[in-house]
């Protein structure tokens, strides 16, 4: 396999290991780039800081495409300082090699779509501190593509489920208690329509921009997902699988407001509520069109779901 055709990704969290694991299946030659852990079998590991410019862009010898999969947490402080770093540092890496830039994104940018289908022509209107930093970020990395400086492509999805998805709505606050005791808390409305994209779909979709004509880079797309459909809904298809009905705990508003000085992931939750107290729909169309991928149905993903549930965490136990 020729020297050249590396494919480094950039964080092995819940979209990273399994973009990794997919593009060495492929048959290319993939390097993952991680501070800690280990990677899948048959990946080259680097371990370091993606931050540091110099470090990344050793990291990304030889590569045709670098993934950007970092997920800092979830804390505006920490996103207004460390993604304009991550990011500067990997574009940075992407103009000295050549390669291209692949980013995973949220719709944090977009704001509230006031019930509106959100696709490629939704309008840039942030609505919350944290999608004000991804605006500013967006404009960070379309400007050094339309510089010349770097080949830029971005993949934007909605809440994940499925396996690895560790910090996604179906995650460490839903799992533990859904499967000891068939219930869950939850925090949002669940009867609004709501897209989840699928963490193995997600993956697929971002090696699919990595490995695209370079005509689809200079844009964002949105990722290909099954049809949208209630929080409520996709508990009862995880139950179904589960073989039991998994019965929810809503925290009462007064609880949830006096928790919230006290509790920072509640606070920084709190001004992303809008994604669920309205309809917050993704179409794929222009994905599907141009790239005709293969989406994983909510059935078969919600049956993986459950299936890496019960080992994950009866692992964590």
């Amino acid at each position: 396999m020729s020297e050249q055709s590396v494919h480094v990704v950039f964080g092995a969290g819940q979209i990273g290991h399994p973009l990794a694991r997919l593009l060495c299946d492929r048959g290319h030659r993939v390097r993952l780039v991680r501070r800690t852990g280990s990677g899948p079998d048959g990946v080259e590991l680097v371990r370091g800081d993606a931050g540091d410019p110099a470090f990344a862009t050793e990291a990304s010898r030889n590569a045709v495409a670098i993934y950007h999969c970092i997920n800092p947490t979830y804390d505006s402080g920490v996103w207004a300082r460390e993604l304009p770093r991550f990011m500067n540092s990997l574009l940075a890496a992407a103009g000295k090699s050549g390669a291209r830039l692949v980013v995973l994104d949220n719709l944090y940018m977009l704001g509230n779509p006031g019930g509106r289908v959100i696709d490629e022509d939704s309008p840039i209107a942030p609505c919350s501190r944290k999608g004000e930093i991804r605006a500013r970020i967006d404009a960070l990395m379309m400007s050094a593509h339309a510089r010349g400086d770097a080949r830029v492509v971005v993949g934007r999805a909605s809440d994940f489920y499925g396996p690895g998805g560790t910090q996604s709505y179906f995650g460490d606050a839903f799992w533990p208690s859904a499967l000891k005791d068939g219930s869950a808390l939850v925090l949002t409305s669940m009867a609004e329509l709501h897209t989840f994209h699928y963490t193995l779909d997600v993956a697929a979709g971002l090696a699919t921009l990595g490995t695209a004509p370079d005509d689809a880079t200079g844009r964002w797309w949105v990722l290909p997902a099954a049809p949208a459909e209630s929080s409520r809904a996709m508990i009862d298809r995880l139950g179904a699988s589960l073989g039991r009905t998994l019965k929810t705990r809503a925290m009462p508003k007064l609880v949830l407001s006096l928790l919230k000085p006290f509790v920072k992931i509640l606070g920084e939750l709190g001004e992303m509520s809008y994604q669920w107290e309205g309809p917050f729909v993704t179409s794929d169309r222009r994905f599907r069109e141009r790239f005709h991928p293969q989406v994983t149905s909510l059935d078969t993903g919600a049956a993986a779901t459950v299936a890496w549930a019960r080992e994950h965490y009866a692992k964590r136990s």
